[in-house]
């Protein structure tokens, strides 16, 4: 019994690694094992489509211990999302002015890593390390509107090719939202007031969205290794890109912790997770949907980087503990 306690809580406390690792291991076992071939392109699609179904349920769990009303601005939302509004339109002008050209990537790489919505799994984060879940949730629901309006306002003026009006884009990434981020907070707070009981049983189990979010990181770093041993790019891109990821994904966890700090402990952690953890699932589709593929790649890197912090976060959090 100690010996599966033991094994239990190693996962536990060792969940980002492993699912990192076996994310890349498992892409990298079905792509270039032969006799999978023909299974590889479904595969790739049940990834796709069920991750996120998965990103829903982990919301679901973490909207039962929330109600409506945990969800009021804090001060520090403003400067989170001033901090975004501002940075991606000088970068999304300045994407604008140029032509069509490999540095360009890299602009629109800068500029996708800051208006990036906060990751649903944020919130798992936060309350591992002992921020406040209800305002990191908030800030999911803000940055996700944010991009919302901003992206088809300034996506055609970057990709000109886009057909899409402003209408049309702000339809479809908010159709996006509404599926992903909407429908789970409807659903979590229907059942708060409609049947009590079931919302306390829920709320008991909340803790298993750790285990869901080890899941889609996992197939996060599959869909990331592919993106990076499909892309073909010269390696200076590649290299161009992941380190403008980097930058930016040290930039925010830092500038989150400096604008949070003011609040105490708390707000420092919450503020550093909901700036610095980005939906990466929604930087790829935008990618593929409004720009080039190329800028995908942004996404996986950024997916690793974020993790790589969260990682050595949790292992202080724990240290500190003991």
């Amino acid at each position: 019994m100690d010996e599966k306690r033991s094994f239990l809580q190693f996962i536990k406390d060792w969940m980002l690694p492993l699912a990192m690792t076996f994310g890349a291991a498992f892409y990298l076992f079905y792509h270039f094992l032969p006799t999978l071939d023909t299974a590889e392109p479904i595969i790739d699609r049940a990834l796709k489509e069920a991750q996120p179904v998965l990103v829903g349920i982990m919301l679901f769990l973490q909207f039962n211990l929330i109600s409506p009303h945990d969800l009021r601005p804090r001060k520090w939302h403003i400067w989170i999302l001033l901090f975004q509004a501002v940075t991606f339109l000088a970068f999304a002008f300045w994407a604008a002015s140029m032509k069509e050209a490999p540095t360009k990537v890299l602009v629109e790489t800068a500029m996708l890593c800051i208006i990036c919505p906060t990751a649903a799994a944020s919130g798992v984060i936060t309350r591992k390390l002992g921020g406040d879940l209800p305002g990191d949730m908030a800030c999911v629901v803000m940055t996700n509107c944010l991009a919302a309006i901003l992206l088809p306002l300034m996506l055609p003026k970057v990709n000109p090719s886009i057909s899409l009006s402003f209408a049309a884009a702000f339809f479809k990434i908010l159709t996006r939202v509404f599926s992903i981020l909407l429908l789970p907070c409807l659903a979590a707070w229907i059942i708060r007031f409609t049947c009590k009981r079931l919302q306390e049983r829920l709320a008991k189990v909340a803790d298993w969205a750790f285990y869901v979010w080890g899941i889609c990181l996992a197939m996060a770093i599959a869909l990331a290794t592919k993106s990076l041993v499909e892309s073909h790019l010269p390696l200076w891109i590649i290299a161009g890109i992941g380190l403008i990821s980097l930058v930016s994904c040290i930039l925010q966890f830092w500038l989150g912790r400096k604008i949070g700090k003011r609040g105490g402990r708390i707000c420092e952690i919450t503020a550093g997770q909901s700036l610095g953890q980005k939906n990466n699932g929604f930087l790829i589709w935008v990618c593929f949907t409004f720009l080039t593929p190329v800028t995908s790649i942004a996404g996986g890197l950024y997916a690793i980087w974020q993790n790589i912090i969260n990682s050595w976060e949790l292992y202080e959090h724990r240290q500190a503990r003991f």
